[in-house]
């Protein structure tokens, strides 16, 4: 790495520490990484940047600096084995969710299995599932339009059906009914009153965030479509707020129809998922 660039990222990396940004050196040399088109661990067999480069850098690290996320300023997020497109208009998929993704992915399901993905935003699960089951019929579901053209382009090249629609609405997607092998979910969750960091305040759709006073209410929603589409046997995951584990629990029991209930942690041992099984009974 030339002297110079060195100096550029570690000037920035204090721009960015002092913004209240606790990434702050990651962020300087991803952005530095990015605008050079590189992966960041070749930043130091970077030729010396021009004059270009570094008005850029400068521009970049005060858009960081003014809390836009990392993810908009790369257009890139990495989530699992897939990298994806995201930016204003569609939820950033977290690291939490990763922790969905590994178990969804050490379950055994037969040929060709259904798979639905209810909230999808980017696609993340559902492009990260396909990649997986690559034999699976994959559905991803969500009711925005900006955050599912970010679906339709991570999903370019697949069989993922991407569908327009609200699940909270009445009768969704009813061909569905007792078909589906396995449903994940990462819906809205925070509740309404809950304070954000300025990233997901300000950048994040709200609707794509907040799930009523107690962040419960597309939880509820995803449950009852859960007992519907899945086999006998079906399994399903769906993405909770860290203090709403008992409360997922305690919904997926009352309705009678899920087996093997289990509360589950994120990488960080946070409570952050819930899984179930199907029983026979409808």
């Amino acid at each position: 790495m030339t002297t110079q660039l060195r100096q550029a990222i570690a000037c920035a990396a204090a721009v960015l520490a002092k913004a209240g940004i606790d990434s702050a050196r990651y962020d300087a040399e991803e952005l530095a990484a990015h605008l050079a088109g590189v992966e960041r661990g070749r930043l130091p067999l970077l030729d010396p940047p021009d004059d270009q480069f570094f008005d850029q850098y400068h521009d970049l690290i005060n858009a960081r600096s003014r809390r836009v996320p990392l993810q908009h300023l790369t257009g890139t997020v990495a989530f699992g084995p897939v990298t994806l497109r995201v930016g204003p208009g569609v939820f950033i998929p977290r690291p939490e969710t990763e922790a969905m993704l590994e178990w969804a992915c050490t379950q055994r399901l037969g040929a060709g299995p259904v798979i639905v993905d209810l909230c999808t935003g980017s696609g993340a699960l559902a492009v990260a599932l396909a990649r997986h089951w690559p034999g699976a019929r994959v559905i991803a579901v969500d009711d925005s339009v900006a955050a599912l053209d970010y679906a339709r382009c991570n999903a370019a090249g697949t069989a993922i059906e991407v569908i327009l629609a609200d699940v909270t609405a009445p009768g969704l997607l009813p061909d569905l009914d007792g078909k589906v092998d396995l449903l994940v979910a990462n819906p809205p969750y925070i509740p309404d009153c809950a304070s954000l960091e300025t990233e997901v305040a300000q950048h994040d759709p709200p609707h794509a965030v907040f799930g009523g006073p107690d962040g419960m209410m597309v939880i509820g929603a995803v449950v009852d479509i859960a007992g519907r589409f899945l086999r006998p046997g079906g399994l399903f995951a769906v993405e909770h707020d860290d203090a709403a584990s008992a409360q997922t629990v305690e919904m997926i029991v009352k309705t009678r129809c899920f087996d093997d209930i289990v509360a589950r942690r994120d990488f960080a041992g946070r409570p952050r998922f819930v899984t179930a099984r199907r029983t026979g009974k409808r």
